[in-house]
């Protein structure tokens, strides 16, 4: 049958559901059925799991506007998929992780004098913290998932192209970076401060100098978020640093004006903030640089002018607008 029929108060009988519904449905519940068994291979069940299928599953069966927004948003779903099983295949498995090379490189170009010896930026500043850059360190490192998201959101109301480029964009830019982390593993500086140069595989997220954060306001914010972190060794480059530059290139391209202004802010307060608490040497904040500038570069100019990919991106705009 096309169809199942109700019959309505008229004494008609009316579609309830259509072929083109229960498409609907079949899709969805593949999706979601293959997406859970391969996460259940890969890196065991989770609770996060089914809120993931429940958000996607609910907004694609829930009315044509609800659908394309899902579908438009599903490259970023793409993107925590692929950071969630990167725990299946941790990156020290296929190359050495670099430890004491990456902190002496660090130390012997950003080193600060102080009483005599020579401490990396994040050593000084472990030494040094203070209340308010505490503060500011948590708020900033906290823009860096819903300032994307929310910059994305606006996209796509706006001006669905510039939202396609933009995710695009931003899931390359994750690619490259995923791809540097297998080949170079680096230990993160708060791994140095807690573990030195000895290799521990299999180390557990520490939240670092985000910690006085979660205690200052009594909450477990950070400690909650580097508890589920795929793999600790996998800090140069920094896509902490990558993301608001993004956002920031992507806000000038559109002349948002005075937003600008505080996408720069939040840009260098992310940068600032990765040395400050120990979860980034200045190396892989730059690193996380190049990388954000290499991946613009090569959607910007390779990608957006390959016929294919063109295509790909016309029928793309088509379906979600």
């Amino acid at each position: 049958m096309d169809q199942i029929l109700e019959n309505n108060s008229d004494g008609q009988f009316h579609p309830l559901w259509t072929r083109t519904t229960w498409s609907y449905v079949t899709i969805a519940s593949v999706i979601s059925t293959t997406y859970l068994f391969l996460s259940f291979v890969l890196v065991g069940f989770k609770t996060d799991q089914l809120i993931l299928i429940t958000i996607f599953s609910g907004l694609y069966l829930a009315s044509q506007a609800t659908r394309k927004f899902i579908l438009g948003f599903s490259i970023f779903i793409v993107f925590w998929i692929i950071f969630d099983y990167m725990k299946a295949f941790p990156n020290y498995v296929f190359n050495d992780v670099h430890i004491k090379s990456l902190y002496d490189a660090e130390k012997s170009l950003f080193a600060i004098a102080q009483d005599g010896a020579w401490l990396t930026p994040n050593e000084y500043w472990k030494q040094h913290h203070f209340l308010l850059g505490d503060v500011l360190a948590g708020i900033f490192y906290l823009c860096w998932v819903p300032v994307p998201l929310a910059f994305a959101t606006y996209l796509y109301v706006k001006n669905r192209r510039q939202f396609l480029y933009f995710s695009l964009t931003f899931l390359l830019v994750n690619i490259l970076g995923f791809i540097l982390y297998y080949l170079y593993p680096a230990a993160p500086p708060w791994y140095v401060q807690q573990y030195g140069f000895d290799f521990r595989a299999a180390t557990s997220g520490s939240t670092a100098g985000l910690l006085q954060f979660d205690r200052f306001f009594n909450v477990t914010i950070f400690q909650s978020l580097y508890s589920k972190s795929s793999n600790v060794f996998a800090a140069m480059p920094s896509l902490h640093s990558a993301y608001p530059l993004i956002v920031l290139y992507f806000g000038l391209k559109n002349r948002l004006g005075w937003v600008n202004l505080l996408f720069l802010v939040i840009t260098i307060g992310i940068w600032l903030s990765a040395i400050y608490t120990s979860h980034h040497y200045v190396l892989d904040v730059l690193a996380g640089i190049v990388v954000a500038v290499i991946g613009i570069s090569l959607f910007s100019v390779i990608l957006l002018h390959n016929k294919a990919m063109r295509k790909f991106m016309d029928r793309y705009i088509e379906i979600i607008s």
